[in-house]
């Protein structure tokens, strides 16, 4: 079985397990702390009232900034020949998970 925890960092809720890289929003002069909710270690699961207490997730911050898929907004009004596009392009956090203990 695997060893996995669903986190919450900056109101944004992700499952990890060891050695996962993932993209969270971006952290700025903010450490990379996360708030575990449920724990599952070889079939057995801890559910946090809201917390799982003595649990912790250990993360390194590979990447401070790096830049998303740009996105296209576009704008269209009927009959005024009304139209407008813009661009997007999100900007993350990239992390590793070192290490799950609980």
């Amino acid at each position: 079985m695997k060893k996995y925890a669903v986190i919450k960092i900056k109101g944004q809720q992700y499952k990890v397990s060891e050695k996962d890289e993932i993209l969270v929003d971006k952290l700025g002069e903010d450490k990379a702390e996360a708030e575990v909710l449920l724990l599952v270690d070889d079939g057995k699961v801890k559910i946090g009232k809201p917390v799982v207490k003595g649990a912790k997730v250990n993360l390194k911050i590979v990447e401070k900034e790096i830049k998303g898929k740009k996105l296209h907004v576009m704008k269209f009004k009927a009959k005024s020949r009304y139209r407008k596009k813009i661009g997007f392009r999100p900007v993350y956090s990239r992390l590793l998970v070192e290490k799950i203990s609980g």
